[in-house]
């Protein structure tokens, strides 16, 4: 069985992790809050409780927007470091390129899905999930953020040799499979295939 880090996991588990979510994978949970009950408590930043070269993949859901632009970097060497050598990370996030064309129809609060936790509206997407955060969750608050081309030249930049991905405009969201080690095409799309959302290529 390999063994995935669910990073910014919340009150998630495996069974809402797509490609994660059958017995070939085991979770660990890590977040920064105590009250969601991870196996590990600490930040995107600081992940010094899990060891070097341990697991087999990372699994990063909507978290990355919650840190600052300049600590991106560090977040993606923690990634890069926790990983075995042919290790990989799956990771989603906000897609600013959909809220910003929302933005500029001025269509700020015009629902553009339905998420978890209620509507989302090009605002939340910027901003952070306006319920959330007014319910005191501090966390949800979104520091940064992401399009595409950046989101792939920042695991680039973090010495990833492959990556896939892509956006999905009708959920406002982004995704990315980063691999630690050089990939052929044939390979990357074999091993990327089950945690891509449709259509996949």
């Amino acid at each position: 069985m390999k063994t995935f880090l669910h990073v910014g996991c919340g009150p998630q588990n495996k069974s809402s992790c797509l490609g994660f979510n059958n017995d070939n994978w085991k979770e660990i949970r890590f977040d920064i809050d105590k009250n969601v009950n991870p196996d590990i408590v600490g930040t995107l930043t600081d992940m010094k409780l899990v060891e070097t070269g341990s697991v087999d993949a990372v699994y990063s859901s909507h978290n990355i927007e919650h840190i600052f632009p300049h600590e991106v970097p560090i977040a993606l060497r923690e990634f890069y470091r926790v990983l075995k050598e042919d290790g990989i990370v799956v990771i989603t996030c906000p897609d600013l390129q959909s809220a910003g064309e929302a933005v500029t129809q001025d269509k700020l609060f015009k629902t553009l899905y339905e998420g978890h936790d209620g509507p989302v509206t090009a605002f939340d997407v910027l901003f952070g999930h306006r319920e959330t955060t007014a319910d005191g969750n501090v966390f949800m608050i979104h520091k940064g953020g992401f399009t595409y081309s950046l989101l792939d030249k920042a695991f680039y930049e973090a010495g990833f040799k492959a990556r896939v991905g892509g956006r999905r405009p009708e959920a406002c969201d982004l995704f990315l499979v980063a691999f630690k080690q050089k990939k052929s095409d044939e390979e990357i799309k074999k091993i990327a295939i089950p945690f891509l959302p449709e259509p996949k290529f």
